[in-house]
């Protein structure tokens, strides 16, 4: 007797393990905000799962593995990207959504897709891109991760974008001012309102501080530009410096650093999760919608860990990020991402033929939108070669 997909469905449902409850104050996909355009839903896959496929199907997600971190891409390969930065802040807040009993696919989605708007040549290229749409909106990475996801991804027939779910979106937006709030209909009323996003993406937003500190931390040394004496100056640094010097004392540099990170990442992320789970116990919100209306975040560190977590992150500021060698070279990417874009604006047949058609079909601001676009969706090297095509005729 010929069966029905629905029956193979069911049986396939009764065959797997049981999965993991959700708590109540999780997102639910049944009772989510949806996808701006309704769609069937997926045979086996929940809406999250398939949020999360989607982003790693995309074309700007493929693009993360060329965009910088904290160094330029050509400097070596050895160094984190957009890509591996993404898939280390998934690890984080996949542990810790498990353990919390939250939505693991959201937190999974939204950590992939966080920095698809990310410009070439890390912070540096999005201050330079910034300062370029200074009389034309400006530009912000969080902005532009969800104008990708809704309007840049071109690869299905009956929307633009990836037809996310609202969840998924809502933890793209970490942050966004009044202005671009009233242009943003739901997605943006929280940030005028001054209400909460759900926990997944409170979440989310942690991870990707912990996971920067800890890998810049490794970049760091390895690029030469920190020393081992310098970090452990550093509380953090140092506590677990010491404790794996006294249990293994033969350990070479190499394996000690890791080490010395290992333990700093499961310190802090152990914290996370008993912080979080006190706050959640003292508040005891039912729902998302309770989630969202508390006066504050009900995921972070306690205030010993958070203190020590901020300290690491001032040293790496003032130590990594405004090192000589990475100022030098934030200094030259700047002004490639300016060029590129006065070059553009000023014949926009300069860029593929989609952008170009884009560009003429609106006023200036419109054409430096679409400049921006293109600018941002670049790799380190295509930005590289393409200065060297417009400024070295015949290089």
């Amino acid at each position: 007797m010929r069966r029905s997909a629905r029956f193979y469905r069911a049986r396939i449902r009764e065959l797997m393990p049981a999965v993991e409850v959700l708590a109540p104050y999780a997102a639910h996909e049944d009772s989510g905000g949806g996808r701006r355009i309704p769609e069937p839903p997926a045979t086996y896959r929940g809406e999250y799962q398939r949020d999360r496929d989607r982003i790693t199907h995309s074309t700007a997600f493929r693009r993360l593995v060329y965009k910088t971190q904290v160094f330029v891409n050509h400097e070596g390969d050895l160094y984190r990207t957009r890509l591996t930065h993404s898939l280390e802040v998934a690890q984080i807040a996949r542990t810790v959504a498990r353990a919390l009993h939250l939505n693991e696919a959201l937190v999974e989605a939204i950590s992939l897709a966080h920095d698809l708007g990310h410009t070439p040549f890390g912070h540096a290229g999005q201050d330079a891109l910034n300062e370029c749409m200074r009389d034309h909106g400006g530009f912000e990475h969080n902005l532009q991760s969800l104008r990708v996801v809704d309007e840049l991804e071109a690869k299905y027939a009956d929307f633009p974008g990836l037809n996310l779910m609202y969840e998924t979106r809502e933890g793209i937006l970490k942050h966004c001012s009044a202005r671009n709030a009233r242009e943003l209909g739901d997605l943006g009323k929280r940030f005028l309102e001054r209400r909460q996003p759900g926990l997944e993406a409170q979440l989310v937003n942690i991870a990707d501080a912990i996971a920067y500190n800890n890998h810049d931390v490794d970049d760091g040394l390895r690029a030469g530009l920190l020393s081992l004496d310098q970090l452990r100056e550093q509380a953090l640094f140092g506590e677990h410096y010491d404790e794996v010097r006294h249990l293994y004392p033969d350990l070479e540099d190499r394996r000690l650093t890791y080490e010395v990170i290992r333990r700093m990442i499961g310190h802090v992320v152990n914290d996370l999760i008993e912080h979080t789970s006190a706050m959640i116990a003292a508040r005891s919100p039912k729902s998302i919608d309770e989630v969202r209306a508390q006066p504050g975040p009900l995921v972070g560190l306690s205030d010993e860990v958070f203190g020590l977590h901020s300290n690491l992150k001032r040293f790496l500021h003032e130590n990594l990020y405004r090192h000589e060698q990475v100022r030098s070279m934030n200094d030259q990417t700047q002004i490639m991402i300016g060029v590129l874009f006065d070059r553009y604006m000023a014949d926009a047949s300069q860029m593929p033929r989609w952008f170009e058609e884009q560009a003429a079909s609106g006023n200036t601001a419109g054409k430096a939108r679409v400049v921006a676009d293109y600018i941002a969706g670049m790799t380190d090297r295509f930005a590289i070669a393409e200065h060297t095509r417009l400024t070295e005729p015949g290089a």
